[in-house]
């Protein structure tokens, strides 16, 4: 009699194919399963019952995990995961493991930059300007020198280290650094500096978020945090949502208490209609999408397809986050 194994599935699909996931798993017995966009989730994880899911934003709470009584692996497609309940997993004898390292440092340190560059420069209020007709008004929209600037840096992992860098290049001449596990060793080689969080949110000309969402650092830039920056000041966040208080960031962008703000990720995704970063000044948006190019596709994948197959075999995932 032939041994049935149960699937792999894919949750919340938006990849354009699957071919590494397919085969990573090749040779395994372990078919690979798509659950479509907008199915019952609870109702599909019963009915294939797969021992190992990838994920991507979809929530995984216990309710989840129980709906597949044969689950023995959670796979993310990327670094947080904070959206998995990996307490109850790990009561559940279930690994949670992630995909932390797949080149994404420069696309995200990229993209900061660029999110930095379009608000100090004003570009998309010029490029408005432009289409409408509207010439030689460069004074009437104060753009601020930064030659010599503070860049201030909240978690100093590999995308802090290359958005550092690349701002060093800019002309910044002073990296404030709040990072409680950071050496000191590497602060000297990157010509950074520790310093508080409320130092650097007083001082420094931009702060960009490089931190991980914990308990601790939810809202780590909350109300009494943007009183302390400046009218110049620069807020980016390429990390997680949940570290800003965004109505605090919202009604201080509306105020003038602050220059702007680059936004890559929200506390609720998508944003719902009336989000008030909608409407603020001088804000500039995007959708969650500092990370991707296609070449950190097909790395993101392919290594979330390896550690798959290690839960299949009966290995220990090399990145094991919920780790007994």
């Amino acid at each position: 009699m032939t041994r049935s194994i149960p699937p792999v599935a894919i949750i919340e699909p938006g990849y354009a194919c699957y071919d590494a996931e397919a085969e990573a798993l090749a040779g395994s017995g372990a078919e690979l399963v798509v659950i479509p966009e907008g199915a019952d989730l609870q109702a599909a994880l019963a009915h294939h019952a797969p021992q190992v899911v990838f994920v991507r934003e979809t929530l995984i709470g216990a309710e989840l995990m129980q709906a597949s009584p044969k689950l023995r692996g959670i796979v993310r497609y990327g670094v947080g995961v904070d959206g998995i309940d990996r307490d109850a997993a790990k009561a559940a004898r279930i690994v949670v493991a992630n995909v932390p390292d797949y080149g994404a440092e420069h696309e995200v340190s990229d993209h900061a930059v660029a999110l930095y560059l379009a608000l100090n420069r004003r570009l998309f209020q010029r490029d408005a300007l432009v289409r409408r007709g509207d010439w030689g008004n460069a004074q009437a929209m104060p753009v601020p020198g930064r030659r010599g600037a503070t860049l201030g840096l909240i978690g100093f992992g590999k995308i802090a280290r290359q958005v550092c860098s690349k701002f060093q290049a800019l002309g910044f001449s002073r990296v404030l650094v709040s990072d409680p596990f950071v050496q000191d060793a590497l602060l000297a080689e990157a010509g950074a500096e520790r310093a508080s969080l409320r130092d650097i949110c007083a001082s420094a000309d931009v702060v960009s978020l490089h931190a991980p969402l914990t308990p601790d650092t939810r809202h780590a830039i909350g109300p009494a945090e943007i009183a302390l920056f400046g009218p110049q000041t620069i807020l980016l966040n390429v990390a997680r949502g949940g570290l800003v208080d965004e109505a605090a960031l919202a009604a201080a962008l509306a105020d003038g208490r602050l220059f702007g703000a680059g936004v890559d990720v929200f506390e609720a995704e998508p944003v719902a209609p009336d989000h008030p970063l909608l409407a603020a000044p001088n804000c500039i948006l995007s959708d969650h999408n500092a990370w991707y190019s296609e070449q950190s596709v097909r790395e993101i994948q392919s290594r979330a397809a390896r550690e798959a197959r290690r839960i299949v075999d009966g290995q220990r995932p090399e990145n094991w986050v919920n780790a007994w």
